[in-house]
């Protein structure tokens, strides 16, 4: 038998040691290239099995096994001759076989036979020492490399492959395949981040553990409008290293106090599509979680729910509050904030005061139909977005209208209409049994075709230079009592037949309006827009209607005005036609819907999207700066405008 041959065919590999050690090793074919990549290095088995004295004693005599078994030299050598001479007889005995080309074998000496003997057991003994030394090589490999099994012990060539594998997904950890990684520098500000984990790879179902890549740090960039979260690798496979990273990190983010840890989370499943409660638990909660911000959820059951919540609970356990839904649920909890406020400020909502700003930030994650307040303070209607403001603790103060009747307060909110827009949302909240999308058409179309003014008087005061009203408390009492003269000097009045009339303390931008139902006002500028539409015909007030969804001036009819004011009075000096229509209709309507019947004396209100009725005489003032939304100044945006089908 001869020495250790190592034969390569394909990818099929045999590696025979010395017959006295009886061992081999078959390993089995490996065609999946990409799971082990062919390596450019020669194969380091070949280097030490092909050496130059092996390959010298492959050309000797085979029998050298035999001879170095048999322990009688002299007996060898004997059985050497004489196999010799019977091949020489044989040769001279038969002519017409060819004669054996090459140099004749030597003979075998005593001398010779030993000296072959003491290579043979050098070539043995470094045979062994081979194999006992890659025998522990492979033992200390599987102590190191991912192995998940620990009944089975690991292949040489299975050991090897895993190994491979491991050290090429080290090398290029969350490369995809087919793409061209450059190494670059990267400047990241510590102000984006926002969470640092600890990286780890883990296998199918395993909880815990797993082999340590580094950290990975997730900050806030900005696409566009948008807001996303971006990961950041750094590898490092250091234990110690990454502790301290860590460590480090995470005292660096929690000495951002303007972020939020704690949040009291309101979600409306009943708002548009019913999808609030999905879109909280799929993508907000995650992010919340990622964040390290504690989120106590409650599910509204009801109109009002949160309104009674907010007046009972301790509020100085949460950094903000946060609702998902549309404009009517955010109305109800930006009022629940700011009621509460007043109450624990101690002042008398029965009378007129000044009011006190909110104790806590308001969050809004858009789920609603339009979602105008979640527009105007992000610049898009993108939940995302939302929470990514939330996280990242920007805060933008808005200004906040409320209305009052007979010196008591009704209600806080951003916006206001009266007429067509007040009617129209009665309509629709009496057909809540139809898709969002058809309902509002329908109540549209209908309103419109009931079209009839109402007749009021209109009071308002004029935004001046110097700033609002509230902004001028600190001058003398003289002064004050000087102003005070020219303030009811500067009181306007205009009497008539107005089809609509919109108090907005806030741009009010949706998809159907990029530019704003009230593009001339800002978030915090102190100040409200009254947009009054006189009685004019359905054509032309169906003209101005259609002017919100363009780029043209929706205010550039002579039956519309607008003006920059503090504070409005308004009062209905008769029910119009279209009221009486309201209610016929909620006589005639069918058992399916829910008929809405105004008590005598009081009017539809579109307050934020909220229906709501309200006595006929009204006083609506603007607090500047009353609440902070999570969020920041955005004029416009920049989604494409959704035109409504029915104008």
């Amino acid at each position: 038998m001869k020495g250790p041959v190592t034969h390569t065919e394909g990818r099929e590999t045999l590696i025979t040691t010395h017959p006295a050690r009886k061992r081999s090793i078959m390993t089995k074919s490996y065609t999946e290239e990409s799971m082990m990549p062919e390596s450019k290095s020669t194969d380091w088995t070949n280097e030490c099995l092909n050496s130059q004295e092996e390959r010298a004693m492959e050309n000797e005599n085979a029998e050298l096994d035999e001879m170095s078994k048999d322990g009688d030299d002299e007996d060898a050598l004997n059985r050497l001759e004489d196999d010799e001479e019977d091949e020489d007889e044989e040769e001279e005995g038969d002519d017409q076989k060819p004669k054996r080309r090459g140099p004749k074998k030597k003979k075998m000496t005593k001398a010779r036979l030993q000296r072959f003997k003491q290579r043979r057991m050098k070539a043995n003994t470094r045979e062994r020492n081979r194999m006992h030394g890659l025998n522990d090589a492979l033992e200390s490999l599987r102590k190191v490399v991912p192995c998940y099994s620990k009944t089975q012990k690991l292949s040489k060539i299975e050991t090897l492959r895993l190994a491979k594998n491991y050290i090429w997904a080290l090398s290029e950890p969350e490369t995809p395949a087919g793409v061209d990684t450059q190494w670059r520098e990267e400047c990241m500000e510590l102000r984006e981040v926002f969470a640092v984990k600890v990286k780890r790879r883990r296998s199918i179902g395993q909880q815990t553990g797993g082999t340590l890549l580094g950290l990975t740090l997730f900050r806030c960039v900005r696409k566009g409008p948008k807001l996303k979260d971006h990961a950041f690798h750094l590898n490092n496979l250091s234990a110690d290293h990454c502790e301290v990273w860590f460590k480090h990190l995470k005292e660096i983010l929690n000495g951002f106090q303007d972020r939020p840890k704690a949040l009291r989370v309101f979600v409306n499943p009943t708002s548009h599509r019913k999808e609030a409660c999905q879109l909280y638990r799929d993508d907000i909660a995650p992010l919340f979680k990622l964040a390290d911000i504690k989120a106590d959820v409650t599910v509204t059951e009801r109109k009002g729910h949160a309104l009674s919540i907010l007046r009972e609970c301790k509020l100085n356990e949460y950094d903000g509050v946060v609702v998902v839904g549309g404009d009517g649920s955010v109305a109800e909890v930006a009022h629940g904030l700011l009621l509460r406020g007043q109450l624990d400020a101690g002042r008398d909502t029965d009378s007129i005061f000044t009011p006190v700003q909110a104790t806590l930030p308001l969050g809004v994650i858009p789920a609603g139909s339009t979602d105008i307040v979640a527009c105007s303070v992000h610049g898009i209607r993108d939940p995302i977005t939302a929470a990514m403001h939330i996280i990242m603790g920007h805060f933008q103060a808005v200004d906040v209208c409320s209305f009052s009747s007979q010196g008591r307060l009704l209600r806080f909110a951003f916006s206001g209409m009266f007429g067509f827009g007040g009617h129209t949302l009665a309509l629709a909240e009496r057909h809540r049994w139809m898709p969002p999308s058809q309902r509002r058409e329908f109540a549209v179309i209908k309103t419109l075709a009931n079209l009839k003014p109402e007749d009021c008087e209109l009071s308002f005061l004029p935004v001046k230079q110097g700033g609002t009203r509230e902004t001028r408390r600190g001058e003398s009492a003289r002064n004050d009592r000087a102003s005070a003269s020219e303030e009811d000097e500067a009181w306007q009045t205009v009497e008539g037949l107005f089809l609509n009339i919109s108090i907005m303390a806030i741009p009010c931008l949706c998809s159907m309006a990029p530019r704003g139902l009230a593009p001339n006002t800002r978030l915090d500028n102190g100040s409200m827009a009254l947009i009054s539409v006189r009685n004019t015909s359905r054509s032309e007030f169906i003209k101005h209607l259609k002017r919100y969804s363009s780029v043209n001036n929706q205010f550039s009819f002579s039956f519309v005005e607008t003006h920059s004011v503090q504070e409005v009075k308004l009062r209905v000096r008769s029910r119009g036609s279209c009221a009486d229509d309201t209610l016929d209709d909620n006589v005639e309507s069918e058992s399916k819907n829910t008929p809405i019947i105004f008590s005598e004396g009081t009017y539809p209100w579109n307050i934020d999207g909220d229906l709501l009725e309200l006595p006929s005489e009204l006083l609506i003032r603007v607090h500047p700066q009353l609440v902070k939304l999570f969020g920041v100044t955005m004029e416009e945006t920049e989604e494409s405008p959704i035109k409504c089908s029915c104008i």
